[in-house]
């Protein structure tokens, strides 16, 4: 089974990490879940539920698939390049941590698996979510962008006529998927019947 790395940060934008983590153990990978003090908080704020109830129902759901990782703990599998993923994915992705993984300062599991992503050389999938941009943080980008990283702003299109936020968000979280190459079918792609 394909396993994947997937980080919540504090940013606005919750749906899509959530969204992620429900497209990858439906398309059968298992995922290691690290969420920030912040991310937790954010996630009960923006949604109505605490981040507890999102993962246990994905337990409960797709039984054996969800590990979920104290971002305090270094000791985790996902702070060991020898610990082997196929990728990782930081969803909604703070202009902090961005920072953090561009300057190589890995305080915690978030920045850290990040790193060990990025010189071990598997995908690394980062969405900012920020708006204006200042200089500081497209530098990051670029930076990021420069090692091999997926930068990928969560700037949901239209072209598909979404219906509901979980339909723009789910268009994000299949961009999301391409960069990793996981097949899925969360949107019309253009051109493509609906």
């Amino acid at each position: 089974m394909k396993e994947y790395v997937v980080g919540i940060t504090g940013a606005s934008g919750s749906i899509y990490g959530l969204r992620t983590i429900e497209a990858l153990l439906e398309a059968g990978a298992g995922v290691r879940l690290i969420l920030t003090e912040t991310g937790e908080k954010v996630v009960a704020w923006e949604t109505g539920r605490e981040a507890g109830d999102w993962i246990s129902d994905y337990k409960k759901r797709f039984t054996g698939q969800l590990v979920q990782e104290d971002n305090r703990d270094l000791f985790s599998a996902s702070a060991s390049g020898s610990h082997l993923t196929d990728g990782m994915v930081i969803a909604p992705c703070s202009m902090s941590k961005l920072a953090h993984i561009a300057t190589g300062i890995t305080p915690d599991l978030i920045t850290r698996a990040a790193d060990v992503s990025l010189k071990q050389r598997r995908p690394l999938v980062v969405m900012p979510r920020e708006t204006p941009l200042s200089q500081i943080h497209l530098k990051n980008m670029l930076t990021l962008a420069e090692c091999g990283a997926f930068i990928v702003p969560a700037m949901p299109a239209f072209y598909q006529k979404p219906q509901s936020l979980e339909d723009m968000a789910d268009f994000m979280v299949s961009r999301v998927l391409d960069c990793l190459g996981v097949e899925n079918h969360r949107y019309a792609r253009w051109k493509e019947e609906v």
